[in-house]
């Protein structure tokens, strides 16, 4: 297994029907939870452990994800109200190596995550089919549609989420 991807590389379903969406959906909702949880009872050495030989450490991973999925809710939203919008890439690793995501208590990040991903499910599950095809202009992926956001994001918190449990089997922090 390539450490970096423990839950394998992203890849966009080549059939969508609603209840593969609802299955996305319900992936995004959990994932708060799922972070917590693979975060629970670790010390701050524990935490700042990297994942992986030159990885980030659990630390940076979960600021990560609260960045990350952060900018998808805004992405949503300016999916479902602008024509084709410009989303932006940022420079993960710069964020990564900031003052907050090496040193903030995750804490932090898991409480911002909770009502984040409750605004985020909520609006999610009022997208129409029309809507999933609405298109953003993303500066590295070309021209995307919300289904993307959708399955990009139901993979990315499960992504992270192993980086976590991985490394706790591996150390025996169990």
């Amino acid at each position: 297994m390539d450490p970096r991807y423990p839950v394998g590389t992203f890849s966009m379903p080549t059939t969508i029907t609603p209840a593969l969406r609802q299955t996305a959906i319900e992936e995004i909702a959990v994932t708060p939870a799922k972070i917590r949880a693979a975060t629970a009872g670790l010390s701050d050495s524990q935490l700042d452990t990297p994942y992986r030989e030159g990885g980030w450490t659990v630390r940076q991973v979960v600021h990560h994800v609260a960045d990350s999925h952060m900018n998808a809710y805004v992405r949503l939203r300016l999916a479902l109200t602008e024509t084709e919008p410009p989303i932006k890439a940022y420079q993960e690793a710069d964020w990564a190596r900031l003052e907050d995501a090496q040193h903030a208590p995750v804490e932090i990040s898991l409480k911002l995550l909770e009502p984040l991903h409750e605004r985020w499910v909520r609006l999610l599950r009022t997208v129409t089919p029309e809507q999933y095809a609405r298109q953003v202009r993303h500066s590295e992926a070309g021209l995307k549609n919300v289904d993307w956001l959708l399955f990009l994001y139901a993979w990315h918190g499960p992504h992270h989420t192993a980086h976590i449990t991985e490394l706790r089997k591996q150390k025996g922090w169990n």
